[in-house]
This record gives C-alpha cells, sequence and structure tokens, in this order.
C-alpha cells in the first residue's frame, strides 16, 4: 500500500519529498559513522561558502537555489553550531557577509575526503540504469532504495581498480594504434580510413583541433583509448574507442567514455556524433546509457565513410 505511488501525478511534490527526506536520512548515517557535527540539509550552506567564499544572506539564496527564510535558519543553526562566522562587510557596508570558520573549514574538508564522494559516487550508481519516462525512472530509484539504501551503497567495498585517464603524448600513439587495430581487425577489416587515422594521429585529430584519451589501469598499464575527431565547426565524431580484452570489467570503457564526454564539452562541441556495427552490441549500449541516441540524420550524412557502418548516434547534449 503507497497511495503516494497509487496517485503519482496529484502527489508528485509529496513523493519527492519523501524521496529527499530518505536519501538525506542515508547521508545521516554516513555523516554520523565519520562523527561531523553536521546535518545533510547544511551542506549546500557549507559548500557554497566553500565555492564562493564570504556570502551575504542573499548570496547564499542565489547559489543554494533556497528560500530566504530557509537560508536564514540554517544560517543561524550554523552559527549556534560554530561552523560559520561573519565576514568582511561588503562592498556597499550595507550587508554582512558570512563565511566558514577555522571548525567549519575543517568539517567542509573532512567531508568533501570522507562523505562527498561516497555519496556522489553511490547516486551515480543508482541513477546509472534509468531510461524512459521521468515517473518511471523514479519509480526505478525507490525500488533500488528499497532494495540498497544509500548508505549501505556508500559503504559497500568498491573492488575495482581506479581508472586513471590519460592526455595523448607522442609516445602513446603507438597505444592508439595498436589497441585499435586489435578489436577493429578482430570483428571487421581494417579500412583505407582507419590506417590514415591510426597511422598519423597528430596529424589527423590532435592538429586539427581535436584530443585523444587514454585509459590506465594499475598493474595492466594503457588498457584502453578513445578520439574526438574534428569534422566540421564546433562538429566532432567520437571515435576509435577500443579496450583490451585483458582490461574487460573493469568498467574501463565507460571511465573513458565519460572523460572523452568532458572533454568534448571543454572543446566547445555542438554536435558529436559516432558510426559503428551492430555487432558492437555491448559498445552501443554503453554509448546509449551514457547518451547517445540512434540518428537517421548523421547516418545518411556521414555513414558512407565506413563499410562496416550501420549504426549512426548523436549525443542527446550536443
Amino acid at each position: 500500500m503507497d497511495v503516494l505511488r497509487a496517485r503519482p501525478h496529484l502527489f508528485l511534490g509529496s513523493r519527492l519529498k519523501r524521496l529527499g527526506e530518505q536519501l538525506q536520512a542515508d547521508v545521516l548515517v554516513l555523516i554520523e559513522r565519520a562523527g561531523l557535527p553536521v546535518q545533510p540539509a547544511q551542506y549546500p550552506i557549507l559548500a557554497a561558502l566553500d565555492s564562493y567564499g564570504p556570502l551575504s544572506v542573499g548570496g547564499l539564496v542565489e547559489a543554494t537555489g533556497v528560500s530566504q527564510p530557509g537560508v536564514t535558519r540554517a544560517v543561524t543553526r550554523l552559527v549556534e553550531a560554530g561552523l560559520i562566522e561573519n565576514g568582511p562587510v561588503s562592498t556597499d557596508r550595507r550587508r554582512r557577509t558570512l563565511q566558514l570558520s577555522a571548525t567549519g573549514i575543517n568539517i567542509v574538508a573532512r567531508s568533501r575526503a570522507e562523505i562527498w564522494p561516497a555519496v556522489e559516487a553511490s547516486v551515480r550508481d543508482l541513477c546509472a540504469t534509468l531510461d524512459g519516462p521521468f515517473l518511471a525512472q523514479l519509480k526505478a530509484i525507490e525500488r533500488s532504495l528499497d532494495d540498497q539504501p544509500l548508505h549501505r551503497r556508500a559503504m559497500a567495498p568498491r573492488t575495482e581498480p581506479a581508472v586513471e585517464i590519460l592526455p595523448f603524448t607522442p609516445d602513446r600513439a603507438r597505444d592508439f594504434h595498436d589497441i585499435n587495430v586489435q578489436w577493429i581487425e578482430a570483428m571487421f577489416a581494417l579500412e583505407s580510413t582507419d590506417r590514415e587515422v591510426l597511422e598519423n594521429p597528430e596529424a589527423r585529430i590532435m592538429a586539427r583541433g581535436g584530443d585523444i584519451l587514454f585509459a590506465r589501469v594499475p598493474g595492466l598499464g594503457i588498457v584502453g583509448t578513445c578520439a574526438l575527431q574534428k569534422t566540421g565547426d564546433h562538429q566532432f565524431e567520437l571515435t576509435k574507442m577500443g579496450v583490451l580484452e585483458a582490461a574487460r570489467g573493469y568498467k574501463v570503457g565507460e571511465a573513458l567514455l565519460q572523460a572523452v564526454l568532458n572533454r568534448a564539452r571543454e572543446l566547445d562541441a555542438q554536435f558529436l556524433y559516432l558510426l559503428t556495427s551492430h555487432r558492437c552490441a555491448a559498445a552501443i549500449h554503453l554509448y546509449e546509457k551514457l547518451g547517445f541516441r540512434h540518428d537517421g540524420d548523421v547516418m545518411e550524412r556521414f555513414g558512407a565513410r565506413y563499410d562496416r557502418c550501420d549504426v549512426a548516434m548523436r549525443h542527446r547534449d550536443f
């Protein structure tokens, strides 16, 4: 029995409030376990002061999106707890500012090291498989939290080795070539377009405004690579993404693809697409998971570049 789920549109606000309270309760478990004197709802205020320095109450309202009465109540409690204090007078000398106290600086530093990464990683995992209408996603989140609360996700041991993302250097050109040749020749025939790029990455990609990233796993070395090839004004093709067989199971592809998407944003990409084959089913699933969508226009415009191409996709955010 759950009246909020039974009438999802009518009680959406209450349902979202309940979900927020559930997440905050789980974060509180982690905070208490770490012995920190702070409440989850106070973190946005502390994070804003940590990120932007001294702010007025109005500045905190703007930085957090919380109402002024809510910010005022939170500030009062944080001052009483000794986590924030009066800051320098504002430039117009009419508004007081607030800043982190020495204790507050220490609490934020510990939270950044002990709490926030675990919460962010757990929420990312919780949302990673979501797709479809919003209410279906909301229901999936609720069911996932029923199965494993956020604080248990955050405290669960993570045994996967860290994936390190590396930039292109001339000495890594051989890795770019060999990793891609391995997967291409295992499934298809190496085409002239492949050879042109793989044998001349500096000229064909780097010098033209693109970039190449690499993934390294401790104990295995460089195991993956992916390129952004500039094909027009603010237009990039995500290409030559490969991971060695020895590194399968370490989520290298996901870490590498996320890094490449972040790099595309840094390069001000406004149109990001890729070309592949239906035979690369696992890769297509990963692309879909991280925001790529099948696109007939991309296929019509660029698909003839490779004989093996029968799938074309464009990222929803570019």
